[in-house]
């Protein structure tokens, strides 16, 4: 099991490989479908700053935030695959959700050293793992608003890296 914590440094991304399984700890933001074109936005515009929280070195999960818990969406949505590119190339490291990403995505997440891993939809064990939640933008967008949560030994597979995929 390798362990990591927020924020993810180049290094430790760079000795990552598919199938490795690994705990992230800390601070990882959480956003999907609704958000996700809105930080690609701000990124865009020069103004990822209003966020809040520098990117580089950070986890995004796909999921949203409600009282049932968290638990991955499937990643592979259009408006969710279609973030993993800039929003790696703004510094994020890993991206965690579920599903299989095409081969344009994996060649993406391998420009620029981040990692996509592949978390089990359990609701229950990622909940009593989760130890505080806020809303830092969008809040009108309620669960699907951008959350930064708190985190402690997240279990996940690496599920593409450095050009490869494990469902290849």
């Amino acid at each position: 099991m390798i362990e990591l914590s927020t924020p993810i440094s180049e290094e430790s991304v760079a000795r990552l490989r598919v199938g490795d399984t690994v705990e992230i700890s800390g601070y990882i933001l959480c956003g999907r479908d609704a958000v996700l074109p809105r930080v690609l936005k701000l990124i865009d515009e020069g103004r990822s700053a209003e966020l809040g929280i520098d990117l580089r070195g950070q986890v995004i999960f796909h999921t949203a935030v409600s009282p049932a818990g968290v638990g991955p969406t499937s990643s592979n949505k259009l408006e969710i695959e279609s973030s993993i590119e800039p929003l790696s190339k703004a510094g994020v490291k890993v991206h965690l959700g579920k599903g299989k990403l095409r081969p344009e995505t994996v060649a993406a997440l391998d420009r620029y050293n981040a990692v996509y891993a592949v978390i089990p939809p359990v609701t229950a064990l990622l909940g009593a793992k989760t130890s505080e939640t806020r809303v830092i933008a969008f809040p009108e967008l309620g669960m699907e608003a951008l959350h930064l949560i708190k985190i402690d030994r997240y279990p996940a597979i690496i599920g593409a890296a450095h050009g490869r995929s494990i469902y290849e």
